[in-house]
Formats: structure tokens, sequence, C-alpha cells
């Protein structure tokens, strides 16, 4: 198994049995042996840096209704909100006195928000904090509206392909949304330049190790700048309520899968490792992420953006979640950077 993970290191690939063997066979030796190698990697192209980026959630509006999520469109209880554009700046003005340089507006697939409008939001950050990155992480859009917002200004797109295979697709979303069409926006995305994001849950409902071996060798066809990957957490109004959550320790073998994967790639430990456990986000650093996503959000609308249970800092202030994410990354030894922190491979 260690030989395995030694030619992954070298080669950054290895074949779909291989890597399903070693998912099989993880033991806690050999997760620790993987993660010393995925630090190593880490180190060499980013040191101790931890990239910081101020998560927007605009809006809890969407049209889709996927089965996993807590905002889809036949949850009757959620309480909808929209930010206007003045809460947006405002948010953004926030963070940039807080040391952020990367925005991520987020939000539900939401007409309301027409191109028109995203490009005037768009358009109003960057004049406002032009040494800025903008994230996009909206949905399924057409070309020309993907295209509008890059001549915009937003540089990245995190579209979470949320697993590889087309038939557990099917299993997690209704009739109208399709593996192929989720997988030609992140190809699109990438042909007018944006920096890409793509990813999966851990432990989703019906999910193999066959799944999650597509999903590491669609990352490797795709060559993302960023990956997002959490464990699975239910929500209680929504079809999958009663299903079990992902696992906190295969998440992080995953984790540390992907830095040796993709060497260069922006790996986020996120808020629903967070959740699944008090220590999540270090661990998920540790395990070889570099990037962390502290929320910006009014508190007024933290709650009711609820795309699972029990999601933590919703009451927080942004200051109050900017200082506790850098003395816990401190805390492992690592330092929390005033950068874009673009994918090294751009810079």
């Amino acid at each position: 198994m260690k030989e395995l993970i030694d030619k992954l290191y070298l080669n950054k690939e290895l074949k779909s049995e291989e890597f399903k063997a070693l998912i099989q066979g993880r033991t806690p030796e050999l997760a620790e042996y993987l993660f010393e190698k995925s630090r190593q990697v880490r180190m060499t192209h980013y040191g101790n840096d931890i990239y910081m980026r101020g998560l927007i959630e605009f809006t809890n509006y969407c049209k889709n209704d996927c089965y996993y999520c807590g905002i889809r469109k036949s949850n009757s209880k959620v309480q909808r909100y929209r930010l206007s554009e003045d809460d947006i700046l405002i948010s953004c003005q926030t963070g940039y006195d807080l040391g952020f340089r990367t925005f991520v507006l987020q939000g539900g697939e939401d007409s309301y928000f027409s191109d028109e409008k995203l490009v005037h939001i768009i358009t109003s950050i960057k004049k406002q904090h032009s040494d800025c990155a903008i994230t996009l992480s909206i949905g399924e859009r057409s070309h020309e509206s993907y295209l509008a917002f890059f001549n915009a200004g937003a540089e990245r797109y995190l579209l979470r392909h949320e697993t590889a295979n087309a038939q557990h697709y099917k299993m997690l979303h209704p009739p109208n949304l399709t593996l192929a069409s989720r997988k030609a926006c992140l190809f699109d995305l990438k042909q007018i330049g944006f920096q890409v994001g793509a990813g999966f849950m851990v432990g989703s409902p019906f999910q193999t190790v066959d799944n999650l071996v597509e999903d590491l060798l669609f990352i490797k066809e795709l060559q993302p700048h960023m990956v997002g990957i959490g464990p699975f957490i239910p929500h209680h109004q929504t079809p999958f309520a009663k299903e079990a959550k992902g696992s906190l320790e295969l998440t992080l073998f995953m984790l540390g899968l992907i830095r040796l994967l993709s060497p260069e790639v922006l790996l986020p430990s996120t808020t629903a490792l967070g959740t699944i456990d008090p220590l999540g986000r270090e661990l998920g650093i540790l395990a070889g992420g570099n990037v962390v996503m502290p929320n910006l959000s009014p508190v007024s609308v933290r709650n009711k953006y609820m795309l699972y249970d029990n999601k933590i800092c919703t009451g927080d202030e942004a200051a109050e979640c900017r200082f506790c994410m850098q003395k816990r990354m401190e805390s492992i030894g690592y330092q929390v950077v005033v950068s874009r922190g673009d994918c090294i491979s751009l810079q």
C-alpha cells in the first residue's frame, strides 16, 4: 500500500484498480504515511501559507431540487432571502478591511440575478477592490453568461460535479439535471479562461468506492485549479434526511490523494469538515489542504443558507470568523496570508 502512495507521489497518477485498493485498504497508519507525503507536496508548492477566501452567500433561492440540499426549491420551510448589491459591497468592504483578497459569491440557481445584475455586481466589486479576485459559485449557466461574467472581471468559478458517475448522479438529482450538462459547464468555463473548481461529496447516499475512484480520474482529466470536497451531511428537510453522514476519516484520506494527484491544486479545508468534527478544518489542512473560507455574509442571513444541518459559524461576525480561523491555523503551524492566493501554476 505504501508503494502505491509512493507511486502516486512520483507519477501523479494511478490506475483505477490501484486507487480502489488504496481506498479500500486504508488504515490509520497508511493515512498518516499519505498525509506526510501530501504535506510535503503542499509545502513544496505553497509553503506554510494558507489562503483565505471571503464567502458571501448572497441568495438562498434555487430553481433546482437536488435531493441532498437544504435550500432545494421544494423545501417550503426555508426563509428565503436575497442580498442587495449594497449588502454585497458592504460585505466585501468589511472583508477587505480584514485582509481578504478573494471574495466568493455563492448562491442557489436564482433567476432573479440576471446576467445584467451579476455583471453590475462584479464590475462594482472590481471598481472598489481592483486587487481582489472574484469567485462565482452559482451553478449551471450558458456559455454567454459565463463569458459575460469573465469579461466583467470574475476570474474563478466553483462548480462541484458532486459525482463523476452518471448513474450515481441520477440518484442524487431530479431528472432535469444531468452529469453530462455539469461536465460540459466545467469544460466550458475552463475554455473561457476561468480558474475552475470542481469537487464532490464524500459519503453521499449510494456512493461506492468505484464512484470515488471515478471522481479522482475525472479530476485528473479536467485538471481543475481548485477541488472542493467535503463529507455529505444530511439536512432534515430533504429526502436524504435519515441517511448517514459522510466520514471524516475517508474525507481526509481523499484530500491526501487529491494533493498527490494534483500537486498544485488549491484545496480547501471546508466548513463541512469543521461541522462534523471540532478540529475538522485543522485536520483538512494537515491532510494537504491550503485554503479556508470564513463567512462574510451578514449575520442576519447566515442561518438561512443551510445546505445541511448544524452548519457552524452561523452566529459569528466576519471579524470573529477571520481571527478565529487565523488562530486555528497558527495552532497547527500555518499562517493565514493576505493574498489573492492564485493557483501556483498561474503565478
